[in-house]
């Protein structure tokens, strides 16, 4: 695994986990941006050391390459000498470093291929960092209105909350029932211990009352059988 793979897993658990937890956004927002800032720059050493890898294994080339070019000089010189040993050494010896020169120049270009990818990917990084400091406060306006809309909607529910007015007629109604029920009670008392004696006399009156009615009645029959 790559260090950008292993810092962008990393940065993953480091979200995952303060999502989970969170319960201030803007205070989770920080946090994230500050570990990518800290993994950007744990990258960022990683990537310098990939540079100074690829600096060190140029100057190896290089170091082979003028080594290369100084036994073939004198190569050159021990022929002009006519000393074939010698001459046949410092070809063999300009050979080895010419394969070394070889050897060093596939891994310079290999590390030159990696560096750059590295370097791409940290530019891309940092491009996503800048972008995510941007979003911050759009997501944090967003978290902030949601907050809002939350009181809202609660008072609204408050509002509209008719079991306290519910409760309140239901009592009503109780103490109602209560208040009837009170009345039959003294209803029922009077007619249990009422005086007796006052009916009587109010059913006299009413007989009389319904006699006089008749002989109204008889003299009005009278009256009109006579015309």
């Amino acid at each position: 695994m790559g260090i950008f793979e292993r810092m962008v897993t990393l940065i993953k658990s480091n979200i995952n986990d303060l999502i989970d937890k969170a319960e201030d956004p803007e205070k989770m927002l920080n946090q994230l941006i500050l570990d990518m800032q800290e993994q950007y720059t744990e990258a960022k050493k990683q990537v310098a050391q990939a540079m100074a890898d690829e600096k060190k294994l140029e100057r190896q080339y290089e170091e082979q390459l003028k080594l290369q070019e100084e036994w073939a000089k004198k190569a050159e010189l021990a022929v002009q000498q006519q000393n074939d040993e010698l001459a046949l050494k410092a070809i063999k010896r300009k050979n080895e470093h010419a394969k070394l020169a070889e050897e060093y120049k596939v891994h310079l270009d290999k590390q030159k291929e990696i560096t750059d990818k590295l370097k791409n990917s940290l530019v891309e990084l940092n491009n996503k960092i800048e972008e995510a400091k941007r979003k911050r406060e759009l997501l944090l306006a967003r978290a902030q209105r949601a907050k809002a809309q939350e009181t809202v909607n609660k008072t609204y529910a408050d509002l509209n909350d008719t079991s306290a007015f519910e409760s309140f007629e239901r009592m009503e109604a109780k103490i109602e029932a209560m208040e009837d029920k009170a009345l039959a009670s003294e209803s029922l008392a009077m007619e249990v211990t009422g005086d007796s004696l006052e009916s009587e006399f109010e059913k006299l009156e009413s007989s009389m009352q319904d006699d006089a009615a008749l002989k109204e009645l008889e003299a009005l029959k009278a009256k009109l059988s006579n015309n």
